[in-house]
């Protein structure tokens, strides 16, 4: 597919695509697991320390709810990770320290798109206290009395669904801001505008996959809190070097 209007060309993908691309980052995964999983063992530790400041700070709501969002910003933080696929694609050997420092990443593109991400996932952490208030006058201390709340009476049964709307809107669109435009960024020849409108074109052409994407990905970052983010150690590189791989498949190789 040619590119038009200065756009990079965008391809159409089938809908078990994005199984190839998690086939292929696991299979990638483990050509540089040393360096990959102690950096997915640092966003692991990162994001555990947060929860159990928030739920010592009897912030148990904000702890459910902004790991649920940690999606959205999720892309971002794998720079690393896409750097590691960029190199494994040529052969290269991967280091710690080139994919903790990614110097083609630090500029200004990439600030703006985490600058935008932050925004989001800010709102989105607006958005669900708001869902909350609406939905009960007190004020749950423990994950467990907020569990018990949402799942058995039927003020907790809306503001599921409610949340899960509201909250499922927003963060497609992250994704579909973000899906491509990361890895995009890493060249350093991009433009993130560019890089911004090719990702949501990506999503127009190719809905049904990369809608089983975004679910896949928020699958295996729930598994991940489930653990006490400590799967993250696994399932954040992995998630990474399959974006790369998706970025890939999705937008012309001269394009990335």
């Amino acid at each position: 597919m040619g590119a038009s209007g200065g756009l990079p060309a965008v391809r159409s993908v089938g809908p078990g695509a994005p199984f190839e691309w998690l086939a292929g980052g696991w299979s990638d995964l483990w050509k540089a697991p040393g360096p990959l999983m102690v950096y997915g063992l640092a966003v692991a530790i990162l994001s555990a320390v947060l929860c159990y400041g928030m739920y010592q700070t009897n912030g148990a709501y904000w702890v459910l709810a902004l790991s649920l969002g940690f999606v959205i910003i999720a892309p971002i933080l794998a720079m690393g990770p896409y750097e590691a696929g960029r190199r494994l694609e040529l052969g290269q050997p991967v280091r710690l320290g080139q994919i903790v420092l990614v110097r083609t990443a630090l500029r200004q593109d990439s600030l703006y798109l985490s600058l935008a991400l932050a925004l989001l996932y800010m709102f989105w952490g607006q958005t669900a206290q708001i869902v909350y208030g609406l939905s009960t006058y007190q004020s749950h201390g423990s994950i467990q009395a907020l569990v018990a709340f949402a799942l058995e009476t039927p003020d907790g049964h809306a503001m599921l669904i409610a949340g899960t709307l509201v909250g499922g809107a927003i963060a497609f669109l992250a994704f579909a801001l973000v899906v491509v435009s990361a890895p995009m960024l890493l060249d350093p020849g991009s433009n993130g505008f560019i890089a911004i409108i090719t990702s949501v074109r990506t999503v127009v052409t190719n809905p049904g996959p990369m809608i089983l994407w975004a679910l896949l990905i928020v699958l295996l970052l729930l598994i991940s809190a489930a653990t006490g983010f400590l799967a993250l150690t696994v399932i954040f590189p992995w998630l990474g070097l399959a974006s790369w791989r998706a970025c890939r498949a999705l937008v012309e190789p001269e394009a990335v």
